[in-house]
């Protein structure tokens, strides 16, 4: 009996039984399933899936989050494949639908990022497992909220440089930024802006991603010269954007920020 999910861009996928042959399209939602319990079950990820390192060598590695290699995947005869709305291009889910159900993933948001650890839980038969996961980041995030500061602190979140291309609302990285107490000096645009003018920009901090642009130490003092009253850090991206089961280590890492 074949049974219906929505993913959520609310579209319906039908299986008749737990998924088997699982291909994951997203790193950190790769390294979900991974905690969730599953092992033989997922087949296929990409090479940006880097956790678990173990998975780089035992897995088949099925091209980049953008670029997905059509033949390799079918090669893998899967009965799912899960993918997201940013990191994948449609036009490349829409190749993998013919091969087998895609469920998608958009998120902007920490509450996103927890209904899809539990609609995954749930689709691949790993309920308990989503419920303790998400219980436990629900817990946390709450009790960082308890020890907000009482006056907001501005920031700018850079994830490019050259060129230099900053966070702005609409985007997960921006939601944990609020949740942390931080004000983001770009509120007033969308998504990831590019940016030009920055003289009107005044930020108590500034971040510097450790990815998709590897910022370093030495990117550290051009823009000390950019934002002289600011405080420049190095962060690390992961704990920022990615909105799976690794948001267990970004509370620690946030009050430490």
């Amino acid at each position: 009996m074949q049974k219906e999910y929505t993913d959520q861009m609310q579209s319906i996928i039908l299986l008749d039984h737990v998924p088997k042959r699982i291909i994951s399209l997203v790193p950190s939602q790769t390294e979900y399933l991974y905690d969730l319990g599953l092992r033989e079950e997922v087949v296929g990820i990409t090479k940006f899936c880097i956790y678990p390192s173990t998975w780089r060598k035992t897995k088949t590695l099925v091209g980049g989050t953008k670029n997905i290699a059509i033949d390799k995947v079918r090669a893998l005869q899967p009965d799912l494949i899960i993918g997201n709305k940013e990191e994948n291009t449609k036009e490349d889910i829409e190749q993998l639908k013919s091969i087998a159900p895609v469920w998608m993933s958009d998120i902007c948001t920490l509450e996103g990022g927890l209904e899809m650890m539990q609609l995954l839980g749930e689709l691949t038969g790993k309920e308990k497992n989503a419920n303790s996961i998400t219980n436990t980041i629900k817990k946390q995030f709450k009790e960082l909220t308890k020890l907000q500061r009482t006056e907001s602190e501005s920031v700018l979140y850079l994830i490019w440089d050259n060129p230099l291309i900053g966070v702005a609302t609409n985007t997960f990285i921006n939601d944990l930024l609020t949740k942390a107490g931080f004000t983001n000096v770009l509120s007033h645009l969308e998504r990831y802006p590019t940016l030009s003018n920055l003289e009107n920009i005044h930020p108590t901090h500034v971040f510097l991603s450790s990815e998709p642009f590897p910022f370093k130490e030495k990117h550290i003092h051009k823009f000390q010269e950019l934002f002289p009253t600011s405080k420049i850090q190095l962060v690390d991206g992961e704990l920022f954007s990615w909105y799976g089961s690794r948001l267990l280590k970004s509370v620690d890492y946030l009050k430490k920020l």
